[in-house]
């Protein structure tokens, strides 16, 4: 029969063994949980590495974007700019050489299609007819009454435009008036051109 002594021996070794299996399940357990924390944190610190690199990436594809869009947008800029340039160029240039068209030789045509259209726009007044100096060389006061006889007008006068070329007719109160004049013309037909002159600027067909 063991003594109490060894006995206690037995037991102390046994105590220390359970404790020594607990302690080690214990580390066990405490590992096993640091790794699935590890392998959490592993797992969640990919996943916002991921996140990170994606919203890089997006960042990246936005500005990329933008710059892309804003260089799209400087050459449209710049495009129209030249295209304003280009069409102003033609229009001041034809606006220059408007004074030397009453020396065409069919500017009597040219000047009294110019005249009709004027009577046409006021032919509900009396009115009184203005003409550059050639206009009215041209067209003389018995043709002028000629024509707004033809057209149903009533002519009162007809004197000389001291600036333009063509015609202006205006109401004898001097309330209304329609000008006439190619310079006046072509200002009110520019923005309908712009588009058909910039295509033809640019070779093609309209």
């Amino acid at each position: 029969m063991a003594t109490l002594e060894e006995n206690i021996e037995n037991l102390s070794q046994r105590m220390i063994r359970d404790a020594n299996l607990e302690a080690e399940k214990i580390l066990a357990e405490a590992r096993a949980k640091a790794d699935e924390i590890s392998k959490r944190g592993r797992a969640q610190a990919e996943a916002e590495r991921k996140r990170i690199l994606e919203r890089a990436q997006q960042e990246k594809d936005r500005l990329r974007g933008q710059a892309v869009a804003s260089t799209e947008l400087k050459a449209r800029n710049d495009q129209l700019e030249f295209r304003e340039k280009l069409l102003e160029q033609v229009f001041e240039a034809t606006q220059g050489k408007i004074p030397s068209v009453p020396q065409w030789n069919h500017y009597d045509e040219i000047a009294i299609a110019l005249l009709k259209d004027a009577l046409l726009h006021l032919k509900n007044y009396p009115v009184q007819v203005r003409m550059d100096p050639v206009m009215r060389k041209q067209v003389p006061e018995s043709r002028v009454e000629a024509i707004a006889k033809e057209l149903n007008v009533e002519v009162t006068g007809v004197s000389e435009l001291s600036q333009g070329t063509g015609v202006v007719v205006e109401t004898v109160d001097g309330h209304l008036n329609y000008d006439n004049t190619l310079e006046t013309r072509l200002a009110r037909m520019q923005n309908s051109l712009r588009a058909p002159v910039y295509h033809i600027l640019m070779g093609e067909q309209v």
